[in-house]
């Protein structure tokens, strides 16, 4: 079996090499990464589509997070990468119009004494009717969360998301106020 890769990169981006993903996390090297949200018009408010991590997953399972996230491979793009993910992940095969919005920079420690240290690039796609079959090793639970239940549960409940998505979240809100 192949390892997985990640791209090293310096904080403004330059990819400086390659390692194996999950030394990559026990080392906390700085390496990309994106995350995938997926919008829709609800009746009343947007809703984004929000999964729940497999209990199996190598760090923050049973947390919710964006639509799926994963790591670029080498001399992929993150449009390519999120289309990839969203098909292994999510099962979502339709083609998507994602965006690349947002870019930012986080170190957070996790369960298992690993440590994301990531240049995450947030790409959202509003995905009107989606059809999906989310994989079983990667996913708890997925659903359709209104705007206004995940600011209320980002609120109160922190500790129920990855350490990730508060950024995505508002790096996804901010995309919005610019349009």
């Amino acid at each position: 079996m192949n390892k997985e890769l990640v791209v090293l990169v310096t904080p403004q981006g330059e990819a400086i090499g390659l390692q194996e993903k999950m030394q990559a996390h026990y080392q906390g090297q700085l390496h990309l990464a994106f995350s995938v949200l997926l919008y829709r018009d609800g009746e009343q408010e947007r809703e984004y589509l929000l999964h729940q991590r497999a209990m199996g997953k190598y760090h923050s399972g049973g947390l919710w997070t964006n639509t799926c996230c994963s790591h670029p491979r080498q001399d992929e793009s993150f449009i390519e990468a999120g289309i990839r993910r969203l098909g292994e992940e999510m099962g979502i095969v339709q083609p998507l119009p994602l965006q690349d919005v947002a870019t930012f920079l986080y170190r957070a420690e996790l369960d298992n004494d690993l440590v994301e240290h990531e240049l995450d690039h947030v790409l959202i796609a509003n995905c009107g009717p989606l059809e999906f079959t989310p994989n079983p090793d990667e996913v708890m639970a997925v659903r359709w969360w209104p705007e206004s239940e995940i600011k209320a549960q980002l609120a109160t409940e922190p500790h129920g998301f990855t350490a990730w998505f508060p950024q995505v979240w508002q790096h996804t809100q901010a995309s919005f106020q610019h349009d």
